[in-house]
């Protein structure tokens, strides 16, 4: 295997954003009913650190926890997202379908996520994503945390030698040059402008990425 494609998915594959709301409002509406959360949800903080990596995420949003609570928190919302996508709630980005398939007949496809595995799998099995996607890389399976060596294991696993990493955050963006891989930013929800500055492309209709990749291997 040599030239292969690995996608963030949070805001770069999946509209995060359409169950990021109502999730956040499940969980910390449950942390009031126990006592452990006055005011508001903090959901524009949230917005702020999208990309992150989830025990970042709760000791930033519930600074005052113990790590246990934070564990218990991340359960609960981790449990409202599966379920908000399961019943339908979430969506692709438009494009992605067609970009996928046409990718799909020329290089290998993965996706590498600081999403956790069940959350991840919720997506890839309601939208069926496998019809493409090669393999699912989670978070989880790097005890650091870190994107650019979740990234490396995707590359040492299927020797890949050349290829792209497509995502919307910094993480990604750097994931990809700690790699030597050529980094493709999306301009999506989440994305932010100094972030996407460092990325060797930028798109703002994830169709554009085929145009790209056919450029940068033929």
């Amino acid at each position: 295997m040599n030239i292969a494609i690995i996608f963030d998915m949070d805001g770069t594959l999946f509209q995060t954003n359409r169950i990021l709301e109502p999730a956040l409002e499940v969980t910390f509406q449950q942390l009031r009913e126990m006592e452990l959360w006055e005011g508001i949800t903090p959901i524009e903080k949230y917005r702020d650190i999208m990309g992150v990596p989830l025990t970042v995420v709760w000791e930033t949003l519930c600074p005052q926890h113990t790590d246990e609570m934070r564990e218990n928190t991340n359960r609960i919302f981790q449990s409202a997202l599966i379920k908000l996508i399961e019943n339908g709630n979430g969506a692709l980005y438009e494009g992605i379908e067609y970009t996928l398939e046409k990718l799909e007949q020329d290089y290998p496809l993965f996706i590498a996520s600081n999403g956790q595995t069940a959350y991840l799998q919720a997506i890839v099995e309601y939208y069926q994503l496998s019809r493409w996607i090669k393999g699912v890389y989670s978070i989880d399976r790097i005890a650091s945390g870190n994107k650019s060596e979740l990234v490396a294991l995707v590359i040492k696993e299927h020797s890949i030698k050349q290829g792209f990493v497509i995502g919307d955050r910094a993480s990604d963006i750097k994931a990809a040059a700690d790699n030597q891989l050529t980094s493709i930013g999306v301009d999506f929800d989440f994305a932010q402008e100094n972030e996407l500055q460092k990325a060797d492309f930028v798109v703002k209709r994830f169709e554009e990425i085929n145009t790209i990749v056919k450029d940068k291997t033929s």
